[in-house]
């Protein structure tokens, strides 16, 4: 195993092997970070060049209203991973920050959520995850990784355990400046330097730190090198690949290949790039003869950040077309995001669906594809999206789908079996600011409670087949059914928390805050954590394709 390591909030990937052995069909999971539905020309975008994600589209099915879990990235991806609602394993917060900001946090996704990737693995999948993970890394010390990939059935990993943000890249700018930093008790700009009482190796186990800080040239590339090289290792096995990429999560970066090529400056240019990305899966899995035997999802996280604006004024965030909001908040912008799946010769091409789906659906889709049994033990709040994609069915499981801000509640949505109708009601809602904005720019996110939100009682109610772009809440007058909807609605709501059991909270404030004694470092203290063996190695050419 090797790892690229960030200082403190700009933490670090790793590569580790485990052995590989054999079952039944490929699967490619690419996600991204903080991607706007609008920004693919597969919905809609007419300026940005997305060829080949347009392509997944083109040969598989686009779904329409397919929901993120939580508008924000570590929650998001614990729904992904365990097809449960983050608030069901405890990585949804009570507090004010709902993600992890740094790698030495003892919060993380419990060693007893059950992910797909636990279930291929025992089924003899050859996994790996390249890329992002965010879900935390280790509890009580720097080397007894309790959160990390290989304890959630991976067997190779290549990546960053956190997150990137501004604070990782010289210039610009921090994420804790607006609204975060007052709460904390050190300056992140300390925590840098302040690793103290700290036990340093170079080597824990598998485990070999390659990179601190993480350097942004051609990183993209080095990532897709990694994530075809596993593919080419494992073409006579069945195997998971999860890709997730750091574009268009802000730092924003592009290689030189891509720099200045798009017609929306560097954002474009990294969706640009994460495109070329895809692209080059795609081809390796043509390469291998294994485009039939392999089924790929493209999603990403959460809606576009939309508050992203660099220190020089350029928008560095994403577009959600028609939708209200974005990412942080439970509008449409924040939630509805890409879907598309191709398998060829299996799921029809070029297909259209509105059903409601979400990605919590990948987790009971993949095991059961696999052959794998579903956990019985606990509630999975995704259903298999199979029968819909194959057309054996023409209605979502989903009749409900529950939005939460952090741990609370925000919103419902409701589907009746015998309705084309998608109400979707709100208990609350983020005050934008400047108010007559589309976000939170003061803060640069929005919060879930206190001042920062205005409550609705009755609660405001939209039908979404009508009013997609949530303009204008239904009244009693407009809507003659209104109380009616809003009763089952509660109805549902009161079932569903019913069903939840009190978990430890992964992102209480001492799980979030930063601890030296979990922090790895590459060198002594006295070389302020400083490697790059992944230079010096000249592992990657980053011209391939």
């Amino acid at each position: 195993m090797r790892l690229l390591l960030f200082l403190t909030v700009c933490q670090y990937a790793i590569r580790s092997v485990h052995t590989y052995s054999v079952s039944n069909p490929n699967v490619v999971l690419l996600m991204a970070d903080d991607l706007g539905i609008g920004d693919l020309g597969c919905y809609g975008n007419r300026t940005l060049r997305t060829p080949y994600i347009d392509r997944l589209a083109k040969e598989g099915v686009t779904l329409t209203q397919h929901i993120a879990a939580s508008p924000l990235c570590t929650p998001s991806r614990a729904a992904f991973l365990t097809g449960r609602y983050p608030i069901r394993s405890g990585m949804a917060a009570f507090s004010r920050v709902g993600v992890f900001l740094f790698s030495a946090s003892s919060g993380g996704l419990p060693s007893e959520e059950i992910t797909f990737s636990k279930l291929l693995k025992q089924r003899g999948y050859a996994t790996a995850l390249i890329g992002k993970w965010h879900l935390g890394m280790n509890c009580e010390s720097s080397n007894d990784f309790c959160h990390h990939p290989l304890s959630h059935g991976f067997d190779y990993f290549y990546g960053l355990t956190v997150t990137n943000l501004r604070d990782c890249k010289p210039g610009q700018g921090s994420v804790f400046l607006k609204g975060i930093q007052r709460y904390l008790v050190i300056p992140v700009q300390i925590l840098g330097v302040t690793l103290v009482s700290l036990a340093v190796v170079h080597y824990v186990g598998l485990l070999k730190i390659i990179q601190q800080p993480l350097s942004y040239e051609n990183l993209t590339q080095r990532l897709t090198t990694e994530a075809v090289q596993f593919i080419g290792r494992n073409t006579d096995v069945p195997f998971l690949l999860v890709l997730s990429y750091l574009h268009v999560h802000t730092a924003l970066y592009a290689s030189n290949m891509f720099r200045g090529k798009s017609k929306h400056g560097l954002y474009g240019d990294a969706v640009e790039e994460m495109d070329w990305s895809v692209g080059q899966i795609l081809n390796v899995l043509e390469k291998y003869n294994l485009k039939n035997k392999t089924l790929i999802y493209f999603s990403s996280d959460q809606g576009a950040h939309i508050e992203e604006i660099s220190s020089s004024g350029e928008v560095h965030g994403g577009y959600n077309g028609i939708y209200k909001g974005g990412k942080s908040t439970n509008w449409e912008g924040g939630i509805r995001v890409p879907g598309l799946l191709r398998w060829p010769g299996v799921i029809p091409a070029g297909t259209y669906m509105n059903e409601p789906t979400s990605n919590m659906d990948i987790f009971p889709t993949i095991v059961k594809l696999a052959g794998a049994q579903l956990p019985y033990d606990r509630i999975i709040d995704g259903h298999d999206l199979m029968p819909l994609l194959q057309g054996k069915v023409t209605r979502s499981k989903h009749e409900f789908l529950f939005h939460y801000c952090n741990a609370y509640l925000n919103a419902v949505r409701w589907h009746p079996g015998n309705s084309e109708s998608v109400w979707k009601a709100f208990f609350f809602t983020p005050n934008f600011n400047p108010e007559d904005s589309n976000g939170c720019y003061d803060s640069h996110v929005c919060f879930c409670h206190g001042g920062f939100i205005t409550r609705h009682d009755p609660p405001l109610l939209f039908d979404l087949s009508r009013d997609p772009e949530e303009k204008v809440p239904l009244t009693p007058k407009t809507e003659s059914r209104f109380y009616e909807i809003l009763r089952v609605i509660q109805l549902a709501v009161a079932n569903h928390t019913r069903s939840l059991q009190a978990v430890p909270d992964q992102l209480s404030w001492d799980n979030l805050l930063w601890k030296p004694w979990l922090q790895p470092c590459c060198s002594s203290l006295f070389q302020s954590c400083y490697c790059d063996f992944e230079s010096e190695d000249s592992l990657l050419d980053v011209h391939s394709g």
